[in-house]
């Protein structure tokens, strides 16, 4: 969907009417993704920090927003997530609060501020809607994104790759990384949180041994397409955004199980002041039009129960995720400390 129609056909749907206090009770009771039909109009001033990411698409989302509700005065203050989040708590610390709303690309972030007892809780309505284990009191992830094994097809079969990430290490398998990314590092975090230290350490030792390393992931990606190497460590959006431009593209995803290998992140959103704005600015977020524009362009998972998943993907109900409180991936100096000591970094 382009930029243009999107933001058009969200600022056109239906008329809009005011609810009394959030959703109600029989909507509620649907735990389904709503449409911004149901939803009501956001009128006053809001701050939002935007974390950077997804290639400006999270802007067309808040363009369009801004199109269908003309009274709100939606200001916006963007920056690296990390960065941000370390602004919310100094300002805090200061006794200020500037930002309305957070809305990070990662959940790491979002473990640091609700820490710190900055976030407001959320309705159960709103909750309600999440998919089951991504329901959170104080957050919500928006859209998420798991990690994967791109395989290059005419170097393998979905047989030969283990379906145990701890097994790559041993395996004669060249694999393709990206220390360096912030993806992979949460990775590591919920691998060391999984596993424990001495495991990660050994883990990372043995896969160096035959990784070649690139800037990105979708450096990965296109490595493992060109032959490269066998395989690679990457969240799910890069191979079938390649796939995508290239449907011939000798490029297939596997997923291993039960472990870090097949973590599902997210980006996440909070609301930080008292009113009913900003809750019901993250209902907008969660709407069946929005979450369905960011799974048919940025190929990331809608977070609402009901709605199926980028194409290419598998439902999550078939795959076997570990259970990971996604806050717990905030601090990241244990895995970096880690992975300096290892050599990787």
């Amino acid at each position: 969907m382009q930029r243009r129609t999107f933001i058009q056909s969200l600022a056109a749907v239906g008329a809009l009417g005011f609810l009394p206090s959030g959703v109600s009770r029989a909507l509620a009771q649907e735990a389904q993704a709503l449409s911004v039909e149901q939803l009501p109009a956001l009128e006053g001033n809001l701050t939002l920090y935007l974390g950077r990411g997804e290639g400006g698409l999270y802007e067309n989302v808040l363009d369009a927003i801004r199109k269908r509700n003309p009274k709100l005065n939606l200001q916006i203050r963007r920056g690296a997530t990390a960065a941000l989040t370390n602004t919310i708590v100094a300002e805090a610390k200061a006794g200020v609060r500037r930002a309305d709303l957070f809305w990070a690309v990662d959940s790491g972030a979002i473990g640091l501020i609700t820490d710190e007892g900055l976030a407001r809780e959320l309705p159960t309505d709103l909750t309600a809607q999440l998919k089951t284990g991504f329901q959170y009191p104080r957050w919500t992830p928006v859209t998420g994104r798991i990690r994967t094994l791109p395989f290059n097809t005419e170097k393998l079969s979905k047989e030969q790759i283990p379906d145990s990430i701890m097994a790559l290490a041993d395996s004669k398998l060249s694999i393709g990384w990206a220390p360096a990314y912030a993806a992979f590092q949460s990775f590591v975090t919920a691998m060391r949180l999984l596993e424990g230290e001495k495991a990660t350490a050994d883990w990372l030792r043995g896969v160096s041994r035959h990784a070649k390393t690139y800037a990105g992931e979708l450096g990965v990606v296109m490595g493992v397409e060109r032959g490269e190497v066998d395989l690679g460590l990457a969240n799910h959006y890069y191979t079938l955004r390649l796939k995508s431009g290239k449907p011939d593209a000798r490029l297939d995803l596997a997923f291993t199980r039960n472990d870090a290998g097949c973590l599902v992140n997210a980006s996440g959103v909070l609301a930080l002041s008292e009113g009913d704005l900003p809750i019901n600015f993250i209902r907008y977020l969660l709407t069946k039009e929005v979450q369905s524009y960011l799974s048919s362009e940025a190929y990331e998972i809608p977070m609402v129960s009901g709605l199926s998943p980028p194409e290419g993907l598998p439902l999550l109900s078939s795959l076997s995720p570990p259970k990971v409180d996604l806050r717990q991936l905030a601090d990241l100096r244990p895995t970096l400390s880690l992975m300096r000591k290892v050599g990787v970094l």
